[in-house]
């Protein structure tokens, strides 16, 4: 059955007939190892290749609405996320600043070439080639990315690590096996969808040893610990990171008990965004400050089932930003970065 996003984009302008982008949007993030930034600039290369806009003028109007039925695409998810499992899945609360990461890379990459064409079939033909030198790169991020991080990665060390993050664990994974590196982790449980179970599940097959803790024991076991680990969502222009729930106070502990925070992303995640606090997000951000006045059961109020973890976890944030004084290093693709490098990378991206 057809969800109300993708009826929408079936009446839209740019012909569905012939491309739906949603429908390619979300068939590109059913493979689990695909970033939602890579998804996103992959929906467009597949609009380019069948796109029949007869002027250059109509082919970016196209572009331009193709990106904002991927992103209300992305948004529509978010509250559409009614259920959980215990199984590895991708949490659509999160993707809407990945999404947004990968339709600025994209627009920016069309801006630096459409100036220098004046026959349609020529851009588009410079779009597909410089497109697919661009997912090349994209592919090999992570294993960049892992041959850096592995470098923090010491022996005998304790690391903890938020939740599950592909780029974190290809960075343990590396240092473990590909390096020989002996270390132990910790992971949080990453609740509500407690991916951190799965990350510990991979780390075992992986033979590294760790183990789970609660996410409200971060404060009782940072003292064992000597460094953090965590993902990124996002990398907004002042260094900052936006990225699942927990990590902000995460890095506030740590920032107290001086234990270093990094930050594992790839590039292509960061995003022209400068958000001024935690509710100045491009994602949906739950009014969880209200209260209810009604007086519960006993019986009620212990009533834990499937239901009420639902309702918890919508009516909480899934994403949250830790601002770039926090963190301590930034370790990508492009080489370790301060949080203050991010901004040259992106001046450089996008001038």
């Amino acid at each position: 059955m057809a969800t109300e996003i993708e009826k929408q984009a079936d009446t839209a302008p740019l012909d569905p007939k012939l491309f739906n982008a949603v429908e390619c949007y979300h068939r590109f993030l059913q493979d689990p190892d695909m970033s939602t930034p890579v998804a996103t600039f992959k929906v467009f290369t597949e609009f380019i290749k069948c796109s029949q806009a007869p002027t250059m003028t109509e082919f970016l109007e196209t572009l331009r609405q193709v990106g904002e039925t991927i992103q209300d695409a992305s948004i529509y998810d978010s509250k559409e996320w009614k259920s959980l499992s215990n199984s590895r899945t991708r949490n659509p609360h999160k993707a809407t600043i990945a999404t947004l990461a990968g339709i600025h890379l994209f627009n920016q990459f069309v801006r630096r070439n459409s100036s220098d064409f004046t026959e349609l079939e020529d851009l588009k033909a410079t779009l597909l080639n410089g497109s697919a030198r661009i997912l090349e790169k994209a592919a090999s991020a992570r294993e960049r990315v892992a041959e850096t991080g592995a470098q923090f990665v010491h022996d005998n060390s304790v690391i903890l690590v938020h939740s599950y993050s592909r780029t974190v664990m290809n960075v343990l994974q590396y240092a473990a096996n590909v390096q020989n590196k002996r270390f132990k982790v910790y992971v949080t449980e990453g609740r509500p969808t407690s991916d951190g179970l799965v990350a510990v599940s991979e780390l075992q097959a992986s033979g590294i040893p760790c183990a789970a803790v609660l996410d409200s024991a971060v404060g009782f076991i940072l003292d064992k610990v000597d460094m953090i680990f965590v993902g990124a969502e996002g990398v907004v222009e002042n260094g900052g990171i936006i990225n699942q729930i927990g990590t902000y106070q995460i890095a506030l502990v740590a920032k107290a008990l001086s234990k270093p925070v990094y930050a594992i992303a790839e590039s292509y995640k960061f995003v022209r965004l400068y958000p001024l606090n935690q509710y100045d997000l491009p994602s949906i951000v739950p009014d969880i400050v209200s209260f209810s006045t009604r007086r519960k059961s006993s019986s009620n109020a212990l009533d834990l089932g499937e239901n009420n973890t639902v309702d918890l976890a919508m009516s909480n944030p899934s994403v949250d930003y830790t601002p770039p004084q926090y963190l301590t290093l930034l370790l990508t693709d492009l080489g370790v970065l301060t949080p203050s490098g991010v901004s040259d990378e992106l001046i450089k991206l996008y001038l």
